[in-house]
């Protein structure tokens, strides 16, 4: 029993999933339309993403980069924009989670050992970094990856729908960082670490041949296959780092969305509520159980997929649970000395909805001209 509660507690998306798909499957009973529910492409190009990253992360390359960067960091304020900018932009090509698995913990320990107060600040910053970032690109994150499929949208199309987005993303994430105090810090001295050369280009070229094929350029299949070769030629406990959890919950998702599309008139009741409403709708639905989930869900009843995109995407932003990646945050910043959880989610409260609110803002003027 400890352990049913453990997993609960850990995997509450995936148990909600799993609940909801096995509710309709009681109305839909499974038949041979339920093959025709599952992405392929999304779970195979998810997997092969998560492949990659996780082997460049084994051999240091991100701490590596980061390292480099913070050399020219002389103050608080200096040191917070480097972390932020480094989120903002490693999550489009390595996810936000990614991002934030890998420069939350190095900004807590430097943070700490500079002697600097303004942690929490810099964290909530990093985060809401992370989260805007990875919407610029299809591999950003996985509720862009499953709408890029799903709807067939072109690089072009993606571009030009997130662009605007992002570039204030970006301009009122550096004017908050105005916020951190610009005094003067003293860095601690980093090792070298070297790079093995041999497992980077392997991890490199599996990352070049996912985006390939997440840009329709080379099949899903030869994805898969060149992702467990490489993990199996370089370091097989690399196959154990996947996010499993991840694709078992889309694939619940897809089952939960295939057979509300069949019951009628539940599929006629959301279908017109969601009726030139897809980004205030699945922003609001973000807020509750998350963007991937709520991007899954309303896949199925709008055709609208760019105003999908945008309204999961910003929906990131808000309560703690909006975007799961946030909790990654969270939960480092739970575990360091002397932490005040209930300042931690204040900020990032005020900080989240209050750029939630000027970006959905600033969508709705783009769409009135």
């Amino acid at each position: 029993m400890q352990k049913v509660r453990s997993f609960i507690k850990d995997q509450p998306v995936l148990v909600i999933a799993f609940i909801a798909a096995a509710v309709t499957m009681m109305i839909v009973p499974p038949d041979s339309e339920y093959s025709g529910y599952i992405n392929r492409a999304v779970l195979i190009q998810l997997f092969s993403l998560m492949t990659a990253i996780a082997g460049l992360r084994s051999i240091g390359v991100f701490e590596r980069a980061t390292g480099l960067l913070l050399t020219k960091a002389n103050t608080t304020r200096r040191l917070g924009q480097v972390f932020v900018l480094v989120c903002f932009f490693t999550s489009m090509l390595v996810t936000n989670d990614v991002a934030l698995l890998t420069f939350v913990p190095i900004t807590l320990m430097t943070l700490k050992k500079a002697g600097q107060k303004s942690i929490i600040l810099i964290v909530v910053l990093e985060t809401a970094a992370a989260n805007l970032g990875s919407m610029l690109t299809p591999i950003g994150n996985p509720q862009n990856l499953y709408i890029y499929d799903f709807y067939k949208l072109s690089a072009l199309v993606f571009i030009k729908t997130m662009a605007p987005a992002g570039l204030a993303s970006i301009v009122l994430l550096m004017l908050l960082t105005l916020l951190i105090p610009n005094e003067k810090c003293a860095l601690p001295q980093s090792s070298e670490q070297k790079v093995e050369r041999r497992p980077l280009i392997g991890y490199t070229l599996l990352f070049v041949i996912c985006i390939l094929t997440v840009l329709r350029a080379v099949p899903d299949l030869v994805c898969l296959l060149a992702a467990l070769l490489c993990a199996l030629i370089l370091d097989k406990k690399l196959l154990t780092k996947v996010d499993y959890p991840l694709l078992m919950t889309f694939i619940c998702f897809f089952v939960f969305v295939g057979n509300i599309a069949r019951i009628g008139a539940v599929n006629d009741l959301v279908s017109t509520l969601i009726q030139g409403r897809a980004m205030i709708i699945s922003t609001l639905l973000s807020q509750f159980i998350s963007n991937v989930p709520a991007a899954v869900m309303l896949s199925g009843f709008t055709n609208n997929g760019t105003q999908l995109l945008l309204g999961v995407n910003l929906g990131g932003l808000g309560t703690v649970i909006a975007s799961l990646a946030s909790l990654i945050s969270f939960q480092f910043y739970r575990k360091t000395e002397g932490s005040d959880s209930v300042r931690y989610m204040a900020v990032f409260s005020v900080v989240g909805f209050g750029m939630l609110m000027i970006l959905l803002l600033f969508e709705m003027l783009i769409l009135m001209i």
